[in-house]
């Protein structure tokens, strides 16, 4: 038995295939000075070929585990574009006078070092996207062959020293039973990508493994607890079969939930809905019970493009989704650009700290003519479902009139094209930032109905950048700040009358459910795949015994506190296998 990183959970049982290294001797090759034309022409032909296969693997990685996911790749090609390190390959050619090949090479070296020596989990993910970008522009120079996985159809468990996005994009989970690497660890590309898709990995084997894996010894890899066993005996095979079967049953049982109503134990019934950005994922989240769509981000729409979307091309998008969704509601989220979503043909300008500047509805404000174009888009689909409108990053309550006053504009607008829209259209609110909710009593008389951020607005609350690995630890949506503010919040919407979901993480972390029914809260919000998972924890919930527990939690003073209880709460409730029985019988 090997111990390794719990990367991606499950387990598989089969034959290895190790993966050949996808790395290249270059010699050590010196130019005739006249040759530098030529030569800086072969490096922007291979930068040029990468990018074009880098896009075809984020489209078709989109196609799988939806846009979030595959942004993965937006990294590789800010790469080719980043300027430190094609000045640093620029100048080995143009100073050293070597091949092209030779100078990618050192610069991968150099920056790879340099990342590696740095206590930083990070930068070492950043090393690693270097080192997979530098091989796939590599491989153009040299004019090398892709190294290729098994082209039967026998089931493998593929081995290899370090698994690059680029590669595991082409992996079929069809015929890949699991993954084991010796390099990475959780935070990974890679365990992000194998996660979505569905792949056990073990990573992080470094030094663990001696002798090394063989093509066609048998392995089991068991991504629960980030162990690797070779030459299993029969009685261990046995063991891991019963225990892969029970996720598999657990798995078809929670199917099984996508048609029974999310209701708690004694009765009190929780709207989930889905957090999309494509009609791949709502026809995802329809799959698995989702009522309706809580938030559709529509800033997808806008990249991998090189101007911005027609009224047109936008309504037919919005009509599709409302049409699919069967007069379930569907909450549009106008344009959230801005932080970490670009747009490559609209620059914004360089800031400190983009989080805290021009983003979402303060660019909308000022480029009221794109806004319009939305609301448009969004206003004409009105009419062929329960669409509802909803402004982010809202901070006062002359956004939100603002907004409204072109809301308006576009309404008067389609009256004169004789164009037809649902003239009562519900208009809310995300609340993510803490001065929405120190105003959200007057926020509520300007809406129809709140959504809680909760992923930014525990960010701002507690000052924390959760993409910073410093301070990471810090990021606690269970802090006593975080919680009164999703409470007061709550309470100022009620007492205007208006419903609250929460459509952030917190939302699909079956540990909330006694918050959010201490609370209130009207519905739930979440990605596809957290459906059946937070359907479960619902149904086998006891709302007055759960509403109780939030409430003691309520009253304790520190974040770890909170979380103990919380445990101990998760430890005290029915297992899978009871709760479905109840819930189907």
């Amino acid at each position: 038995m090997i111990k390794g990183i719990a990367a991606a959970g499950g387990v598989a049982i089969g034959k290895a295939f190790v993966l050949p290294t996808w790395e290249w001797d270059v010699p050590d090759q010196c130019l005739d000075p006249t040759d530098l034309a030529q030569e800086f022409e072969r490096l922007y032909e291979g930068i040029r070929t990468s990018k074009t296969e880098i896009e075809l693997m984020k489209n078709e990685f989109e196609e799988i585990a939806g846009p979030e996911e595959s942004s993965i790749f937006d990294a590789h090609l800010a790469i080719l574009e980043d300027p430190e390190f094609m000045n640093e390959i620029r100048g080995i050619i143009e100073r050293q006078y070597k091949a092209a090949e030779v100078a990618v090479q050192e610069a991968i070296n150099h920056f790879v070092t340099m990342f590696d020596l740095l206590d930083d989990e990070y930068m070492k993910e950043r090393a690693a996207d270097i080192k997979d970008v530098g091989n796939r522009l590599l491989k153009h120079l040299l004019g090398a062959p892709e190294v290729t996985l098994p082209t039967d159809t026998q089931p493998y468990i593929l081995v290899a020293k370090e698994l690059s996005p680029s590669q595991l994009v082409h992996l079929n989970p069809h015929n890949v039973l699991g993954i084991a690497t010796i390099l990475g660890g959780k935070t990974s590309h890679s365990a992000i990508m194998a996660r979505a898709i569905g792949i056990p990995l073990v990573s992080g084997l470094e030094s663990q493994l001696d002798p090394p894996i063989q093509t066609g010894e048998m392995i089991i890899v068991d991504g629960d607890n980030g162990k690797i066993i070779v030459h299993p005996d029969q009685q261990t095979i046995e063991h891991y079969k019963r225990i892969r079967t029970a996720q598999d049953r657990r798995k078809r049982q929670l199917e099984m939930l996508s048609t029974v109503d999310s209701i708690t134990k004694d009765g009190i019934p929780m709207r989930l809905s889905a957090n999309i950005s494509s009609i791949k994922e709502l026809d995802i989240a329809l799959k698995n019970g989702a009522k309706g769509v809580g938030l559709f981000r529509t800033e997808f729409m806008y990249m991998d493009r090189n101007s911005f979307p027609s009224e047109r091309e936008q309504f037919e998008v919005y009509r599709l989704v409302a049409e699919k969704a069967k007069g379930q509601a569907v909450v549009i989220r106008t344009l959230d650009i801005g932080g970490d979503k670009e747009l490559d043909y609209f620059p914004l300008p360089e800031e400190e700290n983009p989080f805290l500047g021009y983003r979402a509805i303060r660019i909308c404000l000022e480029h009221t003519e794109l806004f319009k174009t939305q609301l448009l888009a969004i206003l004409r689909a009105s009419a062929y479902g329960a669409v509802k409108i909803m402004y982010p990053m809202i901070s006062s309550v002359e956004e939100v009139q603002q907004a409204n006053t072109i809301l308006h504009e576009a309404m008067d607008e389609l009256d004169q094209r004789g164009l037809p829209y649902n003239r009562e259209i519900q208009v809310g609110i995300m609340i993510e930032i803490p001065a929405a909710v120190a105003i959200a009593d007057l926020l509520a008389e300007e809406c129809d109905f709140f959504s809680i951020g909760t992923n930014d607005l525990v960010q701002y609350v507690l000052a924390v950048d959760r993409m910073n690995e410093h301070i990471a630890h810090m990021y606690n949506p269970y802090h006593p700040a975080v919680l009164r503010m999703l409470r007061s919040t709550i309470q100022a919407a009620h007492a205007e009358g208006i419903p609250v979901s929460v459509c952030g993480e917190m939302a699909g972390d079956e540990r909330s459910i006694p918050f959010w029914l201490h609370m209130g809260v009207d519905h739930l919000s979440m990605s596809p795949q957290s459906l059946l998972r937070v359907k479960q924890s619902i149904l086998n919930t006891d709302s007055k015994q759960a509403s109780s527990q939030a409430l003691s939690w309520m009253k304790l003073k520190t974040s770890q506190a909170i979380e103990e209880g919380i445990q101990q709460y998760m430890n005290t409730l029915t297992d899978s296998d009871a709760s479905f029985a109840s819930s189907t019988s």
